[in-house]
Order: C-alpha cells, then structure tokens, then sequence
C-alpha cells in the first residue's frame, strides 16, 4: 500500500518508518526541507528522532502534492493547530476514496472542535466516512524502537478502522477498533492537560498519593466531558482512555508532565516555550478545556486549574490548593 505521512515530527516518523519496514511503499512530508536530504541520504531524522535508524525504503519530500501522489491512505502527523491549515493545503490533490487518518490530539481552540470535526469542516461531505483517528498510549521513541505499543483506531465506518488496523498492525504494534469518535479523541486530548496537573504536583514534591489521586480524578472529569458529548463510557477505560492517560502523566518521555513539573518547580510558562522545537499539546487543550467546561456546565475542576496556572498567573501550590480544599462530596 502507498501511504503518504504528513508531519515529519518524532511521532510521524516513527510510524513513517514501522509502516516503511512493514512493506509498505511510504512518502513522508517535512515542513523543514533540510530534513528531507538527511532522512533519504542519512536515514535519520537528527532533528525530531536523533539514533533511530530509518528504513532505506522510507522517501521524504517537502512537497505537500509530491508526498501524496497516489496514495491509499494518508496519516496526518501534525500538530492539533496546525490540522486545519495542512488539511486545507492537502485536499485538492487527495484522491478520492482514501482513509485519512490523524494522530493528532487536541481540541481546537476557537471553534472546540475535536480533530475529526476539524477535517469534517475542512474536506467535502464525501470524503467524511474515511476519516480516522488513532490514538493511546505511544510515545514516538518507544514506537521507533520496536518497543510493544498498543493503540486504537476510531471511524465511522468500521471497514476503514479495520482497514487502518490492518495496515498498521504488525508483531510489536497491536491496534483495536472503535466506533466511538469522540470517547477516543477527547480521552487523547484531554489527558495532556491531566499530565501538566501531575506534572506539577511532582514539581512540589507531591507524594505518590497525591499522584494517583490527580489521575484517578482526571478520568473522572475526562469521562463526564466525554460523555456529555456523546461518548460511550466504557471508551475511557480502554487504551485512548485510562492507558493513554497513565502514560502521559507518568512516563518520563511526556512533554506535558516535563512541563508541568517544571512549573510545579517555580519556572514560567513564557520562559518553557521560548525556542521549544516540541509541543506540549496540553497547552492549547487547557484552553479549550475551560471554555467546554464554562459553555456546557461541565464540572472541570482540574482543567480549569490547569488553566489558571498557565494563563491566569496562580501559582501551582495555590491551584493544588484550592483543589484538595474543595466541598466535600460522595465519589460516585
């Protein structure tokens, strides 16, 4: 199958690369076009992957028509905030009748879109059904280094899950299907901001009670926003639910629990973003998080702390504060 991989990040190119070993004849899209030259001749992306080695086979482009020229599926490996305007770049010389399936995790600030609504407002009616979402507990340097992953793929239409899980799949990589959109995609974006809050619970010196508590609470409110939106609840205990959620606020390869610890240690938002070459998507998502919880009634205790913090000036100690110093009330 010829599979075009846009966004040349860490976690674009890892699966760039898993999909290339499996056989797959895969274009990969760079924004900068200096990686294009290191990752055909070098097979490395010193950039993003610095000692993975590539697969020979893997062909880079910074070419947007180039990378997608016959393709069967298309994987969008770029930033939530970035989605809308590479999806809008790309549509015209999509063919018809793919899967595009995105990795990204986000909810997009001005419109509180989930990233499948964002393609639904962006590509013609027609190509909506063959949308997709992967999503779960991966970081890209594990997945570059054939550790065993397991995630899932969400569509409409249960053959182009099963289709995306059939090109994906292979002895380390394992990929389950669902129909639930949105338990899949809120659970992947909403779990970010949960990271920054555990983040910074460590970066003070929080114990591990403390720890569990903040990410046993975090899928509580995960769930309740899901499901107000049509999710099935059952979804949030599953691998783009609860696993993806424990991984990122506690593997030590998260961006979000990094930059939350570093806050929770007395350094500024301002200061962590200058010159960063990652995202940490829980930035944005702490945004679109507060506004979901204001807009629908939405108890979001720890998203809207979360949002404090980065946007509003409280000081981490102070936001944990006001958390535990809450009404008291029955779990359930």
């Amino acid at each position: 199958m010829r599979i075009a991989v846009i966004g040349a990040g860490a976690f674009g190119t890892a699966l760039a690369n898993l999909l290339s070993l499996k056989g797959h004849d895969v274009q990969l899209w760079a924004r900068e076009s200096e990686l294009v030259p290191l990752i055909n001749a070098a097979h490395e992306n010193a950039m993003y992957l610095p000692g993975i080695a590539l697969a020979p086979t893997l062909t880079a482009f910074d070419s947007l028509g180039e990378a997608s020229e016959g393709a069967e599926l298309v994987l969008l490996a770029v930033p939530s905030h970035g989605l809308r305007a590479i999806a809008a770049q790309l549509e015209p010389s999509l063919p018809p009748r793919i899967p595009i399936v995105t990795v990204a995790k986000g909810i997009e600030n001005e419109t509180l879109f989930t990233m499948s609504e964002v393609l639904e407002d962006v590509l013609p009616v027609d190509r909506h059904p063959y949308i997709a979402i992967v999503s779960g507990p991966s970081f890209a340097r594990e997945v570059a280094e054939g550790q065993p992953t397991s995630v899932t793929v969400a569509a409409r239409w249960d053959r182009i899950a099963r289709l995306v899980q059939t090109a994906f799949s292979n002895e380390v990589l394992r990929v389950y299907t669902s129909i639930d959109l949105i338990g899949v995609q809120y659970g992947g974006a909403l779990k970010n901001v949960m990271a920054i809050a555990v983040g910074a619970a460590q970066g003070l010196g929080f114990g591990f009670n403390g720890q569990a508590a903040l990410i046993t609470r975090g899928l509580a409110e995960i769930t309740r926003a899901a499901v107000q939106h049509g999710a099935n609840p059952m979804t949030l205990s599953g691998l783009s639910g609860m696993g993806d959620l424990v991984l990122t606020c506690t593997g030590t390869l998260s961006r979000n629990r990094e930059l939350g610890m570093a806050l929770g240690q007395g350094r500024t938002l301002e200061e962590l973003q200058k010159n960063r070459l990652t995202v940490a998507e829980g930035v944005c998502t702490a945004k679109s998080a507060r506004q979901i919880a204001e807009r629908d009634g939405i108890d979001m205790p720890i998203s809207c702390a979360v949002h404090r913090v980065l946007f509003e000036g409280q000081s981490p100690r102070a936001a944990l504060g006001d958390l535990l110093s809450r009404p008291l009330k029955a779990e359930f």
